[in-house]
């Protein structure tokens, strides 16, 4: 077995998959450590879909987003098979709700996203299945769509293995140390050695920086997701339903019927609360469960049926929710990504930047100022929490 790596990648849940390929694909000697079961369910990066959209609320994100279509794109190309499904998205709210549009519509002004901004009238018009007053507004980006979570996360692992990768699951990290310049890992019995590491451990990278001596503010909540088995799903279909985002706090979120059941996804945005993603239960929270049921009944009733699915995951979140995208400060040779419960669909182009960051130390075409980990909330001991999007 060999142990010598340019790169060792610790986490192979989505991030570190997509780390794993780029490395690879780069021609890299590159070892992948997952502490579970690959495809495991325990962690973020499980289940049939997640959302991937242009519209966000900053243009730092509009433009990462860009490019995660492209590196979707690439992986697409290479194993001849579609992982993205552009469905058109709907952020779409009060105009006095906690989460202003104005927002997202500026980002995607200043990136050249062509966009629609809807009222009421045209929405139900649209989508009649939209129960809503004219106190509701919207804008409407037709790039946005899914991706297919577990077959995305299962095809960057298979394709950083055809590039060469060697992947090992059910391996945790027991020891990390300096090597004299190189870092040392240990790992379910074994020693491994690499120029370079990568961190994509998502709830569980507090105790991987504790090996460096750092800690950042960090919390682990427990989410969940609900699928209903509605009586009528014509409204709901892929090819004329978008992917949408309720913007007021709480935050509501759905998806077109997509995946191995005929149900419609619905769920409440960080509605979950704190746990140790060491102990953390997998049972229904019966209090989203109400509020979601809820916000159904009120505004997308035809929707409600009984429950099919419910799927539990974890969010790694920082205390702005802003991703972690950074070389360590004292030690250049690790790189590290933290997604904030909303990274999955920036896991291809997230892959390519830990790539750039362990081949080259920087990312020279995107600016990720505003994902350093030294930034000031980070080097709070109590910072105040703001996990609205």
């Amino acid at each position: 077995m060999n142990r010598e790596y340019d790169v060792v990648v610790l986490g192979l849940g989505a991030l570190g998959s997509g780390a794993a390929y780029w490395l690879a694909k780069r021609n890299c000697r590159v070892l992948g450590l997952e502490q579970f079961e690959f495809g495991h369910a325990r962690g973020s990066s499980h289940d049939w879909s997640r959302i991937i959209r242009l519209s966000y609320f900053t243009p730092a994100y509009v433009r990462l987003a860009k490019a995660a279509y492209a590196t979707w794109t690439s992986l697409e190309e290479d194993l001849g098979e579609r992982l993205v499904f552009k469905t058109g998205g709907l952020d779409i709210g009060p105009r006095d709700g906690a989460i202003p549009l104005a927002n997202y519509a500026n980002s995607m002004r200043a990136c050249g996203v062509a966009f629609e901004e809807l009222d009421a009238a045209e929405i139900r018009k649209r989508w009649p299945v939209w129960q809503i007053g004219d106190e509701i507004h919207g804008l409407f980006q037709a790039d946005s769509g899914i991706v297919a979570a577990d077959r995305a996360t299962e095809a960057l692992r298979r394709a950083a293995t055809l590039f060469g990768a060697t992947l090992r699951e059910n391996a945790p990290v027991s020891a990390l140390r300096d090597a004299g310049g190189e870092l040392e890992v240990e790992a379910a019995g074994e020693r491994y050695r690499a120029g370079k590491l990568v961190v994509a451990a998502g709830a569980w990278t507090p105790q991987i920086l504790a090996h460096f001596g750092m800690r950042i503010p960090f919390e682990v909540t427990k989410e969940q997701v609900i699928y209903f088995n509605s009586s009528d799903l014509s409204g709901f279909a892929l090819r004329s339903f978008p992917i949408w985002i309720w913007m007021d706090d709480p935050s509501f979120y759905g998806f077109p019927v997509f995946g191995e059941n005929d149900s419609v996804k619905i769920t409440q945005d960080t509605g979950g609360k704190a746990v140790d993603p060491n102990t953390r239960g997998f049972e229904e929270d019966r209090e989203i469960t109400a509020r979601v049921t809820g916000f159904i009944e009120r505004y997308l009733p035809s929707a409600l049926g009984p429950i099919g699915r419910l799927k539990t995951c974890l969010y790694a979140l920082t205390p702005d929710r802003d991703f972690i995208l950074d070389r360590l400060p004292e030690h250049p040779n690790v790189s590290i990504a933290v997604g904030g419960g909303h990274a999955f669909k920036f896991a291809s182009v997230i892959g390519r930047i830990l790539s750039d960051f362990a081949l080259q130390g920087d990312v020279a075409e995107l600016d990720l100022s505003a994902f350093k980990i030294d930034r000031p909330i980070l080097r709070k001991t109590d910072p105040p929490k703001t996990y609205m999007l």
